[in-house]
């Protein structure tokens, strides 16, 4: 199969980056909507160059096992056409949907995504402030891709086409889009909502583009209240190094000093964040339940 030569996306994308994220500061000072915090959004910039640094060998680790996967065993020959590329529109999505859900559901993807939601602000820097650890082995879930014959360029290319896409909808100078485009796509409403601390909003809205995936597996939540922020428990901190491997160090911690079986140490692993193995657990579920319960009692 002749393989196109595609460019790197992601670096193109750069500019149009900066750029409007410059935009957005003139415009949110101008409208009055809140105060812009320059330390956050530097240190979100910071977070977000170091991404792209990593990248460079990340991508090449990623794509090297792709083609290893590849040349052993792919279903069908998938050539790069358009029909081809729109199939991988939606396959692709899906398997975002799923890296995305299970990084707030398990601690070990979660001590790499955890810093994609460790600021308190809601802009287009935020978008940029990306993980330097998860490169190294999140590709796992688009590896049934590869396995149903989609070339790993084409993976690679789709995957950077989401988060691009993904740029835009982390503002709040955007309300809403019209109805029909809500109900389909991933939306600044519908993201605001994921990033949102509000007990209704917690692990939430995991959609990369297509918002269908939440409303079809049960993860669809609408703005309604007013969201906040950050974490359930804020990292507080403008250092790159200590986002960037804070919670990696606290599950560690756990893993190898808390008195309890090897069975309950793996667990500190793949358990949601928030679990404790002798009960003591606060999870985002218990969180979300408690406030069910106490809507129920005030009406």
């Amino acid at each position: 199969m002749q393989v196109p030569e595609i460019p790197n996306l992601i670096h193109y994308a750069i500019p149009f980056f900066a750029a409007t994220v410059i935009l957005e500061v003139i415009l949110t000072v101008k409208i009055k909507l809140e105060d812009y915090e320059y330390k956050d959004a530097g240190t979100s910039i910071l977070m977000g160059l170091g991404n792209v640094a990593i990248g460079l060998v990340t991508k090449g680790i990623a794509l090297g096992l792709f083609y290893l996967l590849y040349n052993f065993y792919h279903l069908f020959e998938i050539p790069f056409a358009w029909w081809s590329w729109l199939l991988l529109l939606f396959a692709e999505d899906f398997c975002y949907y799923w890296f995305h859900r299970i990084s707030h559901e398990s601690r070990f993807f979660w001590a790499s995504h955890v810093v994609h939601h460790s600021s308190k602000k809601y802009n287009l820097s935020t978008a940029l402030r990306q993980t330097w650890s998860g490169g190294f082995y999140t590709f796992i879930f688009w590896t049934p891709l590869i396995i149903l014959g989609f070339h790993p360029v084409m993976v690679l290319v789709q995957m950077s086409v989401s988060l691009i896409y993904q740029y835009w909808i982390h503002t709040e100078m955007i309300r809403k889009m019209p109805k029909w485009f809500e109900l389909i796509f991933n939306t600044p409403s519908h993201h605001r909502v994921h990033h949102a601390t509000n007990p209704q909003y917690l692990d939430r809205n995991h959609a990369g583009i297509f918002i269908i995936w939440d409303r079809f597996f049960g993860t669809f939540e609408p703005e309604v209240d007013k969201p906040v922020y950050g974490l359930v428990k804020n990292i507080d901190t403008y250092n790159p190094l200590k986002i960037a491997f804070t919670e990696w160090y606290m599950m560690l911690k756990d893993f190898i000093t808390v008195k309890t079986s090897v069975v309950n140490r793996f667990k500190y692993l793949i358990k949601p964040p928030g679990w404790r193995h002798d009960g003591n657990s606060v999870l985002s579920s218990d969180l979300r339940r408690e406030w069910k319960e106490k809507n129920k009692m005030e009406m």
